[in-house]
């Protein structure tokens, strides 16, 4: 008891809780107590900001068209998918080829018209192209980025996103081993996409490169594809 308590107040002190009165006596309100042992309850105050969801991952669109593109002066492979299931439709695919008697100008202009009328076909919304590899000699490395270039000019000018895929990485994809012979990935492409004939090999590598990509698309990885 303190000095100077008059009987009155002793006597309301002693009739009140032993909790409101230890509560008065450290100088908290009855509300913050309240709150106080939800907090030791583990219970989160209304006032408390809820921890932000995880981030999903876009839902992709199943039915994706997806062009994949070998690119060569002679023989430029192409292979159009739709992204459905249980497993991927195959729109159309085959090899520009070039005679050999031709100018390598006539070659690309034929390589960059018959993407553009490829695309405008089937409307793809993105391209998966064979990335750049070595090569042993550098007029044949000089040629080939030269119907790289004819037809990333072709599908960039119809407004297509273009990923380079690296050969390796197609083959691992599809096969399961980096360094696949080609007969073992066209094999296997006709497998999945249920072809009723074996490709031609630039159109089964065509092919790899969009079913590759549909693939890295509906999963997560760590490595995005290289958008270029």
């Amino acid at each position: 008891m303190f000095a100077g308590e008059s009987p009155r107040l002793r006597a309301f002190l002693l009739l009140q809780p032993r909790s409101h009165r230890q509560i008065g006596r450290v100088g908290i309100s009855l509300q913050q107590f309240e709150q106080m042992k939800n907090r030791v309850a583990g219970k989160r105050s209304r006032s408390a900001t809820a921890l932000p969801k995880p981030t999903q991952r876009t839902v992709l669109n199943s039915e994706q068209v997806i062009l994949g593109i070998d690119p060569s002066l002679r023989g430029t492979g192409f292979g159009v998918i739709r992204n459905t299931r249980p497993h991927p439709q195959t729109l159309e695919h085959g090899t520009i080829s070039c005679s050999a008697t031709w100018e390598r100008s006539r070659c690309l202009m034929k390589i960059s018209q018959t993407i553009r009328d490829l695309i405008r076909r089937h409307k793809p919304t993105v391209c998966a192209i064979e990335g750049l590899f070595f090569a042993q000699n550098l007029q044949t490395a000089l040629i080939m980025g030269e119907a790289r270039g004819a037809a990333m000019a072709a599908i960039a000018g119809e407004g297509l996103e273009i990923y380079e895929i690296a050969p390796r990485k197609v083959k691992q994809a599809i096969v399961g081993y980096g360094a696949a012979q080609k007969i073992a990935v066209a094999k296997m492409v006709q497998r999945m996409l249920q072809l009723p004939e074996l490709p031609a090999p630039d159109a089964a590598d065509a092919l790899a490169l969009a079913l590759a990509h549909a693939q890295d698309q509906g999963r997560f990885t760590l490595s995005l594809p290289k958008r270029i």
